[in-house]
């Protein structure tokens, strides 16, 4: 090796073969893009499940980003991430995966922009943002809209990506934004994967929806219907009139049921448990309703005698009979003073509806508040062989009403007392998995058996595999309001401030993870480590750090080209 450096220095030409050596490492570099990840959360490394996903594809997909442009250097970041990101997806499949970077607003005038943009939020459900950011450390504040978001294509149909959506919310200061783009950089990878996943599906699980007890049915489930009409196999049934739930579905909703169930009906559910089934129960255990609120100025909630207690308390979990009250709440009109022209109104925060919070599972972390509407408190019990897991938690400052309780517009008229509000980080929901024994062990008759055998549904008294259930002690959660101008709007709209909660991302996500075993949804949990520059410091020390950058790099090349030529001199005069 030392001769072969001696003969290429002795050579008279050899400046040219070290820019061949050079331009080739880089010809070979743009050939074969590879990175070593050696940050500790491995962010910049794909998951099992994404891998095996991208290398399933039998088909072209395309993926189209609307993050080309001019931004300010936050969501810059954000967009340099993201094509980082997705290169990565290109170098698992090359021949399937198109990436293109667009600005779909560009040389447009501005009604065709207002189209493009109506028309993209409407097919894809990405809406416009408006950054309010200087382009650096001390630029003037600018606006700017942008599309956060992609659209991916697969055959003859498409998806959109909202990048932010359900994401929590931040201020608007340069710290509180990185935080809010730090939160979109950890979510991409489930983001793009499950909007794959989705798009390329052969087969699509089955949903059934349960009707019978006064479930949510009409407008105020629009969203939430039309969500799993459009994403899954969906139908109703009847729990009343089937004569059992049959093992094709995947998935049992219900949602906030408003009568008594007997024991023929919660049979059918128990024994579609044991079969492996899934079921996703959205329940409201008390009587307290918004229309009453308004119809009549208040109203006395008390238990709405569902009869579920005693299954419920068989699989691990028990549902109480109160009202949770939270600081951290949505707000109501309050109106005040003489009908008239002396009449005001104002928005006000409303306690009885608590914006709750995420935990660190998958369905729920890095959420925005999602909000509920006069919900209940659950607990869980010792059941042996079922894991137990907290998906929404109250804040720290939020109080429980016991049964009966009234509610009405008092209180809206004296500003709560935080102190009163002591109960810190109570569930509202939670996840149910393992193997579950049946609610009516040891309580069946032999007629009721022999007539499940005779459907071909034998009586089990526990489940023979692992199955999942997710229990929320609020039926409003996947509900919506109702506009007379816009009609129904996507659950978690308020239908007075127009701000809209993670209620949809919350259900997506839960029926994703009881939907799709695939693991996609598990890359929600990556935990991205913000590591921000002190910018005290930066104004500081802003000159002392341009030189190590900029100019040490410079004069260690000069110093090395003289001590090569000193080395070489010496060398050779001897």
């Amino acid at each position: 090796m030392n001769k072969l450096l001696q003969k290429l220095t002795a050579t008279k030409y050899w400046w040219i073969i070290l820019l061949a050596v050079i331009v080739g490492v880089n010809l070979l570099a743009s050939l074969v893009h590879t990175r070593i990840d050696l940050t500790q959360e491995k962010r910049y490394t794909l998951s099992d499940a994404t891998k095996n996903l991208l290398r399933s594809l039998d088909a072209p997909v395309t993926i189209d980003v609307f993050l080309e442009g001019e931004f300010p250097a936050g969501f810059r970041k954000l967009a340099n991430s993201t094509r980082e990101f997705l290169q990565e997806y290109k170098e698992v499949n090359q021949r399937n995966i198109t990436i293109n970077f667009i600005d779909p607003l560009k040389n447009l005038d501005d009604s065709t922009a207002a189209y493009v943009l109506d028309s993209i939020a409407y097919f894809y459900n990405i809406n416009p943002y408006t950054l309010q950011a200087p382009g650096k450390v001390g630029d003037e504040m600018k606006q700017k809209l942008v599309l956060p978001g992609a659209v991916i294509h697969y055959a003859d149909t498409a998806i959109g990506v909202n990048l932010l959506e359900g994401m929590r919310s931040y201020g608007t200061q340069t710290e509180e934004m990185a935080a809010l783009y730090n939160d979109v950089e950890a979510t991409l990878e489930y983001k793009f994967g499950s909007a794959i996943e989705k798009i390329t599906a052969k087969e699509k699980p089955i949903v059934g929806y349960a009707l019978g007890h006064g479930e949510g049915w009409g407008y105020n489930v629009d969203d939430a219907v039309r969500t799993l009409a459009m994403q899954y196999g969906f139908d109703t049934i009847n729990l009343k009139t089937a004569p059992f739930i049959p093992s094709f579905i995947n998935l049992l909703v219900i949602l906030k049921p408003t009568q008594p169930f007997n024991d023929e009906d919660k049979l059918k559910i128990d024994q579609y448990l044991m079969r492996g089934g899934k079921v996703f129960w959205m329940i409201d255990n008390m009587y307290a309703e918004f229309d009453s609120l308004y119809k009549s100025g208040g109203f006395t909630a008390y238990d709405r005698g569902l009869n579920l207690e005693d299954m419920f308390f068989k699989y691990g979990v028990r549902l109480n009979q109160n009202l949770l009250q939270d600081m951290q709440s949505d707000k109501l009109p309050q109106v005040t003073g003489e009908q008239g022209a002396g009449q005001q109104k104002r928005l006000v925060d409303w306690p009885f509806f608590p914006i709750v919070n995420g935990t660190d599972h998958p369905i729920s972390k890095n959420l925005d508040g999602v909000r509920t509407m006069f919900p209940n408190t659950l607990d869980t019990i010792v059941t042996p062989g079922i894991k137990k897991t907290f998906l929404l938690r109250s804040s720290s400052n939020a109080r429980v009403l016991p049964a009966p309780a009234i509610i009405n517009f008092d209180f809206m008229q004296i500003a709560p007392d935080i102190k009163s509000f002591t109960v810190k980080d109570t569930a509202v929901a939670v996840l149910l998995e393992g193997k579950f024994n049946s609610a009516f062990k040891n309580r069946t008759s032999r007629a009721i058996q022999d007539s499940l055998r005779s459907l071909n549904v034998p009586y089990k008294e526990s489940s023979d595999e692992p199955t999942q259930m997710v229990v929320v002690a609020d039926g409003d959660v996947a509900m919506n309001q109702y506009s007379q101008m816009n009609g129904p709007l996507p659950m978690g709209t308020n239908l007075f401030t127009g701000y809209t909660y993670a209620n949809k991302t919350f259900y997506n996500n839960v029926l994703e993870y009881l939907l799709n075993p695939s693991g996609i949804l598990e890359t929600r949990a990556k935990s991205y480590t913000l590591r921000l520059l002190d910018p005290v410091k930066v104004n500081k020390q802003k000159s002392t750090w341009q030189f190590v950058n900029i100019v040490v790099p410079v004069l260690l090349v000069v110093l090395a080209a003289f001590i090569y030529q000193y080395v070489r001199k010496r060398k050779y005069a001897a």
